[in-house]
């Protein structure tokens, strides 16, 4: 027996031990991503009774290793490791056995629409988007930032040319980190947050290592989908009933604020409202695969600055990283709910067309590609939150705790105030819950 499998076992030991001398609660988690994996791990060692349901076929919520290609896992949903040091992310790869690599941002290539390689003085574009960020904060109430840039005077001045970097700045730094279209992403709160130090890292062997870690000795059930709630009892799809002395929500802020899950008795003001400030964000992965490399194979990152802004505008290449003739392509925002509605044939040719335009029309078309498309996913309904106009500091806090008197708890990185849209962000807080009922005993 490896370390890895005594961990679990230890953990399946414990929480029996627990629950034969009646020393637990009946918990359900509902939803086998990182956050509820994380608090029904913790809530298990705690020696309660726990039981995590979770409405797909598989565990790992919004991490999704895909093995399609046998030789080579990719990472549908997160894939990052963003910030290594004190990283609780780096921590779990650590006790999974996984190995991690740096990904490099200083390896990277510019090509204007035509495909030449440009090296464009940023600066100017990036002044008149942090000027106009900074004099919305005079406004009276909050504003996009898209009508706080159009309304700037920067802006106004700009030439065409100068507009054109400033939309690939907003694309590349707000709307790909954050998922939300500048026009619903808050000038105050859009770009909050807290960072660990360190290089980023991805998992070659995928990121569903940490979550099948975390899973060891769980009772999980899958293809379990939840329709209501109430306090104390959890109404499943099929009608089967489940009693609980307390409910661990971890579904995606999508499905809540879908009103997927049919609730009872009403929220608290202050949580509901969170919920509907909050919006989710979206941005979709297209990893291209051919039979050899046909571009560049000393760079990581392509920027394209193309016929749109956010039109296959960021690339990662995965040559230097994993040595494998493999394009991610990435699209957020707007570009990415548009993009869903495309079949994986037309997102072939629509992709294909964008690197001829690149690379010239010789460029190949790929032999295989895997696509996402998070928006459609009845049980994500987007890829991560983000602090949408309207949102304050005390909004995701808001989220975050109980409800019905201790009954309902919610968790995920919509509650996490500092770490909100990260993979760490759903350990943080899943975390939190499993200390908080601890303190609730």
């Amino acid at each position: 027996m490896n370390r890895r499998q005594l961990l679990g076992a230890a953990l399946a030991a414990l929480a029996t031990k627990g629950a034969a001398q009646g020393a637990g609660r009946d918990i359900i988690v509902i939803g086998a991503g990182l956050a509820g994996l994380s608090a029904a791990r913790d809530l298990a060692a705690q020696g309660h009774r726990v039981t995590v349901l979770e409405a797909r076929n598989r565990i790992g919520g919004r991490i999704w290793t895909s093995r399609l290609w046998s030789d080579l896992p990719m990472d549908l949903g997160a894939s990052w490791i963003h910030g290594i040091e004190g990283n609780p992310i780096t921590d779990l790869a650590q006790e999974a056995g996984a190995k991690v690599v740096p990904t490099s941002y200083d390896a990277a290539l510019m090509l204007d629409a035509s495909g030449a390689a440009i090296d464009p003085d940023l600066a100017p574009a990036t002044k008149i988007l942090r000027r106009a960020l900074e004099a919305a904060e005079s406004h009276g109430r909050d504003l996009s930032v898209r009508a706080a840039l159009e309304g700037s005077a920067g802006w106004a001045d700009a030439g065409a040319d100068l507009r054109r970097l400033v939309n690939h700045v907003i694309n590349s730094t707000l709307e790909q980190e954050h998922g939300g279209a500048a026009d619903r992403l808050s000038a105050w709160h859009g770009d909050d947050g807290d960072e660990f130090d360190g290089e980023d890292a991805v998992f070659p062997g995928g990121f569903g290592q940490v979550t099948e870690h975390l899973a060891r000795g769980l009772s999980i059930r899958l293809s379990t989908p939840v329709a209501a709630l109430a306090p104390g009892r959890v109404t499943l799809a099929d009608g089967t009933v489940l009693r609980a002395d307390h409910v661990v929500l971890t579904v995606p802020l999508g499905v809540l604020r879908a009103g997927a899950i049919d609730l009872a008795e009403p929220l608290a003001q202050n949580r509901q409202q969170a919920i509907d400030t909050l919006e989710m964000g979206l941005l979709n992965k297209v990893w291209l695969r051919f039979d050899k490399v046909a571009w560049s194979d000393d760079v990581d990152w392509i920027e394209w600055l193309g016929p749109r802004p956010g039109h296959w505008a960021e690339w990662l290449s995965l040559t230097r990283s994993l040595g494998a003739p493999v394009l991610l392509g990435f699209r957020a925002a707007a570009e990415a709910a548009g993009a869903e509605a495309l079949s994986d044939s037309d997102t072939r040719a629509d992709a294909t067309e964008a690197l001829r335009a690149m690379f010239g029309s010789s460029f190949p078309a790929p032999a295989d590609l895997q696509i996402t498309r998070w928006g459609r996913d009845p049980w994500a309904r987007g890829s991560y939150s983000f602090n949408a106009v309207g949102t304050t500091p005390k909004t995701r806090a808001a989220l975050a705790g109980s409800d019905w008197d201790g009954a309902l708890w919610f968790a995920g990185e919509a509650c996490e105030t500092g770490y909100f849209g990260t993979a760490h962000g759903a350990v943080l807080s899943g975390r939190s819950v499993a200390q908080a009922l601890r303190r609730a005993r």
